[in-house]
């Protein structure tokens, strides 16, 4: 298994693209809502490809060299997950130009794109579904999908296979030659452009062997390009060499979450479950996980901390010292709040005043040590609990870096003065709960 190299110094930040900034407001599709108003499921607000541009800098300060984007070709709905056409952006978030100029501008900055595959479903909109419905089975794309019988009927339930039964989202025949052909040259064309990965929307929906072809075409072109699964149980699947480089890591999210947010588990418990993922996962594909505490899939992290700051920064502990990628979700460092979907898929507050500057300095902080320590990028991987409620995460480097990271979610203060090593971050006189420290100790590089 070749994972890139890359991927073991790699922070993400994930971007829902219609939601992020308003670069271009010419671009603005008509009933566009005021840019801090509601989300819904239909609504829009312009976010655009010219307002994560002129928003690198943010991204760059926080510590993220990578960035992950949610679909941004031809669709109809704020989300699109729908594609009408895989091969064009947009035209509400601008056009290849627009595109090749986000990505010439992100990689000055050291910065890494991943786009979405979204192959199992396409929107009702898309050019070949409409040519289904138009000529039934005269058309030459019918077996592009799967549809019982003729006319076309979407409604009171949809007569072809959708994405979970959805029916503006047919489903594609994956088995169908010509179809992998037209998803390979999306794949293809995209890499062209400059992309430096893809993530595969729920890839399990599609047969394996599909996405071995996917992979040997995405691999043929450049062998450090990232392939990351959506995996919201077991990732073994993904992580044998022939399909993905990693996957979306939401057993560590429930771990972290379940320590720390809902108090479900204590720190046996967590340590038992952080070590068991970690075997379960091959040594080569540790450094591809992609670790996530929220997504546009999920309740906003510092909601689903009940509002409480000391315990999201603790969770932000954990992400930033883990083993794998941490991914951040645009807005959560600055304390965005919102329940699941649409609520999780609200604007960026770019008024400042609106931050929660102690959160994002937090984390701005965490990850620089992250950095800073070839130990915390590139090192093994242990976890041991102290106490009920306190934890320690030690990360080893092959040089003897070790760094540890000690986490007390309770109430009661931990000496951490009985701690051996130099305090690289947070203060050893600290015996406040929740209180967190970071030392190091043996050889190596910082």
């Amino acid at each position: 298994m070749n994972t890139p190299d890359w991927l073991a110094d790699a922070v993400f930040y994930q971007i829902f693209p219609e939601r992020f900034a308003n670069g271009d407001p010419a671009l603005d599709p008509p009933g566009v809502e005021p840019w801090s108003a509601e989300p819904t499921r239909d609504n829009f607000f312009g976010g655009d490809l010219a307002g994560i541009t002129e928003h690198l800098d943010h991204i760059e300060s926080l510590g993220a060299n990578a960035i992950y984007l949610t679909p941004i070709f031809e669709a109809d709905t704020n989300h699109r997950y729908d594609a009408k056409d895989y091969f064009a952006i947009d035209h509400r978030l601008g056009d290849l130009s627009a595109f090749r100029r986000f990505v010439d501008a992100a990689h000055a900055r050291g910065i890494r794109i991943v786009l979405d595959a979204v192959f199992n479903h396409c929107g009702d909109g898309h050019w070949a579904f409409r040519d289904v419905v138009e000529k039934e089975a005269a058309s030459e794309y019918v077996n592009w999908f799967s549809v019982e019988n003729f006319p076309v009927t979407p409604h009171p339930e949809p007569n072809y296979r959708t994405c979970s039964g959805c029916y503006y989202l047919p489903k594609w025949n994956a088995y169908n030659p010509e179809v992998r052909d037209h998803h390979y040259r999306v794949a293809k064309y995209w890499i062209d452009q400059g992309i430096d990965g893809w993530r595969l929307d729920v890839p399990y929906f599609i047969n394996d062997n599909f996405w071995r072809g996917f992979r040997d075409v995405v691999k043929g072109a450049d062998e450090n390009l990232y392939i990351v699964a959506e995996e919201w149980r077991e990732p073994e699947q993904w992580l044998q060499g022939d399909l993905a480089d990693g996957t979306m890591n939401y057993t560590l999210r429930d771990l972290v979450l379940g320590f720390i947010a809902d108090r479900t588990i204590d720190a046996e418990q967590f340590a038992r479950g952080m070590n068991d993922l970690t075997a379960r996962v091959p040594e080569a594909a540790r450094p591809a996980m992609l670790n996530l505490l929220g997504s546009h899939d999920t309740e906003r992290l510092v909601t689903r901390h009940g509002d409480d700051i000391a315990a999201t920064k603790l969770s932000y502990a954990l992400l930033a010292m883990a083993e794998g990628a941490p991914m951040i979700y645009y807005g959560d460092e600055v304390g965005l709040r919102g329940d699941n979907d649409p609520e999780c898929r609200g604007t960026m507050p770019w008024d400042r005043t609106l931050w929660n500057h102690d959160l994002l300095n937090y984390l701005t902080d965490l990850l620089a040590v992250r950095a800073e320590h070839p130990a915390l990028r590139r090192g093994s991987q242990r976890v041991v609990a102290i106490t009920p409620d306190v934890v320690s995460l030690v990360r080893t480097a092959a040089t003897g870096e070790t760094v540890t990271l000690v986490v007390n979610r309770g109430d009661e203060p931990f000496p951490l003065g009985s701690l051996k090593g130099e305090a690289i971050w947070g203060h050893r006189d600290e015996v406040a709960p929740r209180a967190i420290v970071i030392l190091t100790g043996g050889g190596g590089e910082s």
